[in-house]
């Protein structure tokens, strides 16, 4: 008996871990974690599943495969600098809307859109565009029509809009 108790132990803490990894793995890799109302139960046919999910739409004028949406691989970190010190830094994370078909090609350029996206954001703090308000709608529409300028510089007519997925300022 005192032998199967840590036996039994290590078996319970080795199944919950590995069911909180699939539980938890990013979407993508692994097993997927999915909301309740887009998973089909046992008894459910996949047309119930397709019309949950129709439901659960808004109306759209554009064909919901007209887009597509990539998010870029890594945060922008941007410092805002006062008086020669670095006063905050704002962290964004971007996604582009893309015609279909554009992964490979915008995933190729990344390095680059990275690279002009990062000088436009630089300029953004540089004019007081991270102070105050910056959430301001009209604060980051000017924003986002810059970095779709750059986008297009080397996407074309292919990148319809830049979607900013978070913003963050921390001050030091």
């Amino acid at each position: 008996m005192k032998k199967l108790i840590p036996v039994l132990l290590l078996l319970f803490g080795m199944g919950g871990g590995i069911a909180a990894g699939l539980f938890l793995a990013p979407s993508g890799k692994g097993t997927k974690s999915a909301d309740k109302e887009t998973v089909a139960t046992k008894d459910e046919k996949p047309e119930a599943m397709d019309n949950k999910a129709k439901a659960k739409e808004p109306d759209k004028k554009e064909d919901a495969g007209s887009h597509e949406y990539l998010k870029l691989t890594k945060q922008f970190v941007v410092p805002i600098v006062e008086a020669d010190r670095i006063a905050a830094l704002v962290t964004m994370s971007l996604s582009l809307e893309v015609t279909p078909g554009m992964t490979e090609t915008v995933y190729a350029v990344e390095p680059k859109l990275r690279d002009r996206f990062l000088q436009v954001l630089f300029d953004h703090a540089n004019t007081g565009g991270f102070n105050g308000n910056f959430t301001q709608s009209d604060n980051l529409s000017v924003l986002r029509k810059a970095l779709l300028n750059e986008a297009r510089k080397d996407l074309g007519e292919d990148v319809s809009q830049i979607l900013i997925m978070s913003v963050n300022r921390q001050d030091t």
